[in-house]
């Protein structure tokens, strides 16, 4: 069985990722260890990496090869769907309620027992969200939060992290209101980490990961505007 080098971080906060050209897990692990301060993260998001980890495990960080994305502009609605947003059932706001919503993705899920969203991740991306680095949209019926997603914004680039729903279509609702939003503000990509089915409905991408990279170093050098502007 071939064995594969994954590289252990340095202490300092702005410690080196690996070259991901030097990287060949066959599931995209480049790293192991280190901690999540806001300094490491945003290094990690910039360069294509985020973490990712089981509870009471060492800190992983990843770059699938390859990697999903959606493309502002270019995301398909189901006509039901598209039935669902006209009918404006749902409201929309953006970093209303950061907090209810990552604690709305740490929820168990139907298919699974525990959650990836630790503590120490919880209070991390709190703490980029406190630094204006993650955002969240909400997605809310009668008063109450019926979904959501959050994710981290650096230029042009738009990671998500995770979404949830507590009612039929909203975490849907969330995901096509959030790339209306990237159309408009001038975004170059939603980041969508790995493929699974329910992208594939939105019309998700799949690119190599070199290629990736070279989007998103172009990315994170736009300005577009804050998506606080469009709420």
């Amino acid at each position: 069985m071939r064995q594969h080098a994954v590289n252990v971080l340095g202490a300092a906060a702005d410690a080196p990722f690996p070259d991901l050209r030097d990287c060949d897990h066959p599931d995209g692990l480049v790293a192991v260890g280190g901690d999540l301060s806001r300094t490491r993260l945003l290094n990690a998001y910039r360069q294509g990496i985020f973490p990712w980890y089981e509870p009471g495990g060492p800190i992983l960080w990843w770059s699938p090869d390859p990697r999903a994305i959606l493309i502002p502009g270019h995301v398909h609605v189901s006509r039901r769907l598209a039935r669902t947003l006209r009918q404006r059932r749902f409201e929309v706001s953006i970093d209303r309620d950061f907090v209810g919503v990552i604690d709305g993705c740490a929820e168990p899920r139907e298919d699974s027992a525990g959650t990836w969203i630790t503590a120490e991740m919880r209070s991390a991306y709190i703490n980029l969200h406190a630094h204006g680095d993650a955002h969240s949209l909400e997605v809310w019926r009668d008063g109450m939060l019926a979904g959501g997603l959050y994710g981290v914004a650096i230029g042009g680039i738009f990671f998500a992290e995770s979404k949830f729903h507590h009612q039929r279509d909203a975490s849907k609702v969330a995901l096509v209101e959030l790339m209306m939003r990237l159309e408009r503000l001038g975004y170059l990509l939603c980041d969508c980490q790995l493929w699974n089915p329910h992208l594939e409905h939105f019309g998700v991408r799949m690119v190599a990961r070199a290629d990736f990279v070279r989007l998103v170093h172009h990315g994170i050098g736009l300005s577009p505007a804050p998506l606080q502007d469009f709420d």
